[in-house]
């Protein structure tokens, strides 16, 4: 198989046109293409009077192969080295392994581990996605809280209820193997090529369920509602897991290798490791607030005179500055014709997250707008200091708020012009349950509101219209990463606890599904070689 790399298409061009482009690289005729598909697609908006899309594509040739690539081989034109993943048979033990948590790095090492017929044993202290797309929709709409099916804690984790994105920095050749699954579960098939992947919040639900009933069809074990609450370490290893269920005691399982994948707002399980005296460094994270657009200015901004065109979709981006005051400021996890939601696990807190369907057809564009935040800027150098600073922040929100989990939001001239909002212009708020006009320096501190103003300011510069003044600001975002780190050794064990193999965001090793998901993958490989 051949890989053709960098050809330029315009928007309208269909596949037999990008076949025949592919064919003239070649010097051969489209008919001759056996098995001609598609390996990357990308936009080049670089020129805005040229926009175009770029695509690397593959395709068979038979015998003429090795001749063809002798002649006119190069970096845009060379053989295809094909990516597998092999998934090692293993006999059913009789001490199954246990996986704590079943967002992307639970659901990932729980399925590989499935895979090799080691029929893992998954506590997930939240509920099935589709108890908690019920339980989203409800408090969404004026409902309860619920502590136990909301958008951080559940099957699939925070990841389900996002925008589903797939991009990531890592080059791991286990990434391929979590978009297969991926597609394999129902994501749409053009993750496996585009260059900014993504599933959409109405999609990935079904795809979760789907990897959890195949993880159960392999003689798997999810149990929901089941929190991980202790650990027994004997002599520097692992033997015995503490789980509680809703409304009953808590229990003990023998245990000699647990997968710790319980997620970045999994509070409870960090204090619990603390008291374990388990290594826990406190880690670097962002706090922030929604920043929210119409799509239309984005989409302008980014294409040009190209914008609307049906090919295209809607625009994103992606960007960052460093202040002069030794902070950056970056925009993250940005949903196209999305919505802010709130994104609250502990009750009398508003933390807000973005998401937005597989269509990206709202109205409305928003990011995260973060600060770099140090262990220095925690006030104490206790482990969990970075998360006590978290609910601090979190609580005042829901305080200015005015409770009933509003959210603050102030119009960005508001904001940078330092006074309280008074009305909504263009630009209408997507946040529900409800928000209230308020001032972004009533819920953060001076440091980190002076660099967002500089931030906003300057990021105008890289993206024309960031500081349009209609656009919202909508506090408070604390949940970028994970403020904890929970150590662990060369053969990602825990250095204090033979065993136990801390996982994924929440552990520190992660930031995003896919990474998340990669990270499982190499924690379920570790515990693999313990069944040896």
């Amino acid at each position: 198989m051949i890989r053709i790399s960098e050809l330029a298409m315009p928007l309208d061009s269909t596949t037999e046109d990008l076949k025949r482009a592919a064919a003239k690289r070649l010097g051969v005729s489209a008919s001759e293409l056996a098995n001609f598909r598609i390996a990357r697609k990308s936009v080049d908006a670089r020129k805005k009077q040229d926009v175009h899309f770029v695509y690397t594509v593959l395709a068979e040739l038979g015998k003429k192969e090795g001749e063809l690539l002798k002649k006119r081989g190069g970096p845009k034109l060379c053989a295809e080295k094909p990516l597998s993943y092999r998934v090692p048979e293993k006999k059913k033990p009789a001490q199954p392994p246990v996986v704590a948590g079943f967002g992307p790095a639970g659901m990932f090492a729980a399925l590989l581990l499935a895979q090799a017929g080691l029929c893992p044993i998954v506590f997930e202290r939240g509920a099935p996605v589709e108890a908690r797309q019920a339980s989203v929709a409800a408090f969404r709409n004026g409902g309860a809280f619920s502590p136990d099916a909301n958008i951080q804690f559940g099957e699939g984790g925070a990841g389900t209820f996002s925008d589903g994105k797939l991009t990531t920095g890592t080059h791991d050749p286990r990434a391929r193997k979590v978009l297969a699954e991926l597609a394999a579960a129902g994501a749409p098939e053009e993750i496996l090529y585009e260059a900014k992947p993504h599933i959409g919040t109405d999609r990935l639900p079904g795809v979760v369920r789907e990897i959890r009933q195949e993880i159960l069809r392999l003689g798997g074990q999810v149990q929901f509602y089941t929190a991980l609450t202790g650990l027994e370490i004997r002599d520097g290893r692992l033997c015995k897991v503490e789980v509680t269920r809703q409304g009953a005691p808590a229990q003990t399982f023998p245990c000699s290798a647990l997968v710790l994948s319980v997620g970045h707002s999994a509070r409870d399980t960090f204090s619990m490791l603390y008291g374990k005296k388990l290594p826990i460094e406190p880690k670097p994270f962002s706090i922030g607030v929604r920043i929210e657009h119409p799509q239309t200015c984005i989409n302008k901004a980014q294409y040009g005179p190209a914008a609307g065109h049906p090919a295209l979709g809607a625009a994103d981006y992606k960007l960052n500055v460093h202040l002069p005051n030794g902070r950056g400021v970056y925009t993250f996890c940005m949903c196209p014709g999305g919505s802010v939601v709130c994104a609250s696990s502990e009750a009398g807190g508003v933390v807000t997250n973005g998401m937005s369907p597989f269509a990206r057809d709202g109205e409305n564009a928003n990011a995260a707008l973060l600060v770099g935040v140090q262990p220095e800027d925690f006030g104490s150098d206790h482990p969990l200091a970075g998360i006590a600073l978290q609910r601090r922040l979190e609580q005042q929100a829901f305080t200015v708020g005015g409770g009933g989990y509003a959210a603050p939001v102030q119009r960005v001239e508001d904001f940078l012009q330092r006074r309280k909002s008074r009305s909504f212009g263009s630009v209408q708020p997507s946040y529900l349950p409800g928000v209230a006009l308020s001032a972004m320096d009533d819920c953060l501190p001076e440091w980190i509101t002076e660099s967002l103003r500089e931030g906003i300011l300057r990021l105008d510069g890289r993206l024309h219209g960031f500081a349009f003044p209609d656009a919202l600001l909508t506090g408070v975002e604390t949940r970028s990463s994970s403020p904890v780190r929970v150590l662990r050794g060369e053969h990602l064990c825990s250095p204090k606890a033979d065993g136990l193999f801390p996982c994924g965001e929440g552990a520190g090793y992660a930031g995003g599904i896919v990474s998340a998901a990669v990270d499982g993958i190499r924690c379920a490989e570790k515990v693999m070689e313990r069944y040896e």
